[in-house]
């Protein structure tokens, strides 16, 4: 049996995003480069990758600020990647992903709106401003295998980027 391959690749040049933030009012993009580093494990023993923001980051108390990391997951067929706000982002500080658990399907790394870059959605939840460095890990993503009901009969392909399926 050959071993499963998962890993993480930044996004191609021209699907690079990680400049912009988009809040509840407003888009605002920066020009100057962002750091983009591919996830990691804190320790040997851990589940999680974690996910590190590309740049400087303030979000308000009540506010939903949204940035791509301009990284890519790939994964084998009967798997998927769970995004997770890490614990202590949650519990220090209030944040948490505005869709609670990212979803993240094999068939979404290098798709053709986005090439895969997988995006976070935080809200703040706290009553003061929470302020996020280049580099701070805010996420986790752990490789889950899923299964599917005997009686599956579907046959619709990713055509697109985020929430692209099912419409």
């Amino acid at each position: 049996m050959s071993k499963a391959k998962f890993g993480f690749e930044v996004v191609r040049d021209d699907k690079r995003t990680a400049h912009d933030i988009f809040t509840d009012e407003k888009k605002v993009q920066h020009k100057f480069p962002c750091n983009i580093t591919l996830p990691t494990r804190g320790s040997s023993k851990s589940a999680g990758y974690d996910f590190y923001v590309p740049k400087d980051l303030q979000i308000l108390p009540g506010q939903k600020a949204m940035f791509f990391t301009d990284v890519k997951a790939f994964m084998p067929e009967g798997y998927v990647l769970l995004i997770f706000i890490r614990s202590s982002m949650g519990i220090k500080h209030g944040l948490m992903l505005s869709n609670n658990v990212g979803v993240i399907d094999c068939d979404y790394y290098s798709n053709p709106d986005n090439d895969g870059n997988i995006a976070m959605s935080i809200i703040n939840t706290s009553g003061v401003a929470v302020n996020l460095k280049a580099g701070d890990r805010v996420a986790q993503g752990i490789f889950v295998p899923f299964g599917v009901v005997d009686n599956d009969t579907t046959s619709e392909e990713r055509t697109s980027g985020i929430g692209s399926t099912g419409k």
